[in-house]
């Protein structure tokens, strides 16, 4: 199946759609295309920073419409696992105000303190970090032997000026002095190329994973059994794809690329 058959586009967003607050140029013009053509986009991004609502508010400032159900973030694949696992235990949460109150408002016990019952520690991907937060999580890790679970493994995360250290960073930290490394639950997880398909009623065959990171995006593409698109605005050059085990289908400099490719 050829590009201009794909139905289903599955997005990261920072580096691929978007930096920062700055949607990038062809993006709008990809998103009205699926929408033309009786497609269908979703979001499966690993930056747990914000929740669904505030991608919600922060996709309506560039004046694109979406819906909860198009949000597949390693923040929500987190709080699934946390509630189907640890649903009346207490975990202690690494991260954002705004994904604490998340977790906490779909009833979860969550602290940001290391308390003696604790049962599971989750870290995120946590842009208002504290010395304190990453001193806790070692606390816990160090003295209980309980889960240690992180979002996403992303070492970075592109920046209007390059790159800020991402979740995966900020588990280094940790590992280095605990001695443990945390079970993932984001991409390069499958679950989330699986749960837009069960959403949307489409095909593998017809699906498109688009990123600009290799062991996360393209890898969950691949585990997931769907085509691979990689674009190079943000972490991915040509050069790692060549010595990568993980080998986009198509590759193109942005999304306008992409977008014409499509067209033809």
């Amino acid at each position: 199946m050829n590009l201009s058959e794909k139905k289903l586009f599955l997005f990261d967003i920072d580096g691929t759609l978007s930096v920062g607050n700055t949607l990038f140029d062809g993006s709008m013009d990809l998103l009205n295309y699926i929408n033309s053509i009786g497609g269908r986009a979703y979001y499966i991004t690993n930056n747990s920073t914000n929740s669904t609502d505030s991608y919600i508010e922060k996709f309506a400032k560039w004046n694109i419409k979406t819906t909860a159900n198009l949000f597949v973030t390693a923040g929500y694949v987190s709080m699934l696992y946390l509630k189907e696992h640890f649903s009346n235990e207490k975990v202690f949460v690494l991260g954002t105000k705004s994904y604490v109150k998340e977790l906490k408002k779909n009833a979860l016990n969550i602290t940001e303190t290391p308390d003696d019952d604790v049962k599971c520690v989750l870290v995120a991907f946590d842009n208002e970090l504290t010395y304190k937060k990453t001193e806790y999580a070692c606390e816990l890790l160090s003295t209980k032997d309980i889960p240690y679970l992180a979002t996403n493994p992303d070492l970075c995360c592109p920046a209007p000026f390059g790159f800020v250290p991402d979740c995966g960073s900020i588990c280094s930290m940790i590992d280095n002095c605990v001695g443990r490394t945390p079970e993932y639950l984001g991409k390069p997880n499958k679950i989330l190329v699986d749960m837009c398909l069960a959403d949307s009623g489409f095909t593998k065959e017809q699906t498109l994973v688009v990123g600009d990171r290799l062991y996360t995006d393209i890898a969950c593409g691949i585990n997931g059994g769907t085509e691979t698109c990689a674009v190079l605005t943000g972490e991915t050059t040509r050069e790692e794809i060549a010595s990568s085990q993980y080998k986009p289908t198509y590759t193109f400099e942005n999304v306008r690329e992409l977008l014409n490719a499509c067209k033809q």
